[in-house]
């Protein structure tokens, strides 16, 4: 199970990866009464582009960063973090698990690391989940306002699809990597010795001297 969340936790840092370079993340809306467009226009965090139906793509990345709307200015700094984090997650995690020789034969310190590994998955989710949720809230937004022509509004792309699958499977991998690492056991043994009291005990009666006496001959015959 550990191995298992493990490679499920690297595929969803992967596709963390993917959605950060993919520029699907606002997509060109098909409304109003003309349908047919020669080209589409995608905008992610890093550049915009224009697919035309000829197969021609052409990109450019944005200018100033400064003139960026705020969610693309967190979703930048944000898939950073989640993309250095996940990282993290994976070389902690590699050293906490069962089936890896590090920290020796000590399973409190693997249990430790595992758990921290796991705990990092999480936030690794959290980091691609809260962009991803922020841009596909404001293109739902912009795309009901009446006051955005229908030039520009724009329906969510692909790379938001893959930000929160990615998301669901970086957080579900942590909470089981979590959950499988054994429970941090007390020490049940008492250091030095237990010394025994003999306030409260009483004193057995004891047997009358026997006379010291030989096998061969009696005592009188040493006088």
């Amino acid at each position: 199970m550990q191995l298992i969340s493990f490679t499920c936790a690297v595929t969803g840092w992967v596709m963390a990866i993917a959605v950060t370079a993919l520029p699907q993340w606002k997509v060109t809306a098909f409304i109003g009464p003309n349908i047919l467009t020669s080209e589409i226009v995608w905008q992610g965090i890093w550049m915009n582009c224009i697919y035309q139906t000829t197969g021609h793509m052409q990109c450019k990345t944005y200018d100033s960063l400064l003139a960026l709307p705020p969610d693309i200015q967190a979703a930048r700094a944000l898939m950073c973090v989640a993309i250095f984090l996940g990282w993290l997650s994976c070389t902690v995690s590699c050293c906490g698990m069962k089936c890896t020789t590090c920290a020796g034969d000590d399973r409190h310190a693997k249990a430790g690391i595992a758990l921290s590994g796991g705990v990092l998955f999480i936030l690794t989710g959290l980091c691609v989940l809260i962009p991803v949720s922020w841009t596909a809230n404001t293109v739902v937004q912009d795309f009901y306002n009446p006051n955005v022509p229908i030039q520009n509004k724009r329906e969510l792309g692909q790379a938001i699809y893959l930000g929160w699958a990615a998301a669901v499977i970086l957080m579900i991998s942590g909470v089981v990597l979590s959950s499988t690492c054994p429970h941090m056991e007390k020490a049940a043994y008492r250091r030095g010795y237990i010394g025994r009291s003999f306030a409260n005990s009483r004193p057995s009666a004891m047997d009358p001297p026997k006379p010291i006496t030989t096998n061969s001959l009696p005592l009188k015959e040493y006088v």
